[in-house]
């Protein structure tokens, strides 16, 4: 069984990237890094609001 990455593992190729590739990496790592992995975190980080699914009380009722 081979052991997962880490970022020491990854670092020396960091660093022979030029200058703009590292900035274009660090945006897409931040980007990965903030998205949610799963719909339960996608829920925990943006919890349903409490109008957001209407008020009415009969939702088929427009389908005389």
């Amino acid at each position: 069984m081979t052991l997962p990455l880490t970022a020491n593992d990854l670092w020396p190729l960091v660093t022979k990237l030029p200058h703009e590739e590292q900035l274009r990496l660090a945006k897409m790592a931040l980007a990965a890094a903030s998205s949610p992995t799963s719909d339960a975190d996608a829920y925990a980080a943006h919890p349903v609001a409490p109008d957001e699914f209407g008020a009415a009380p009969d939702g088929l009722g427009w389908d005389a």
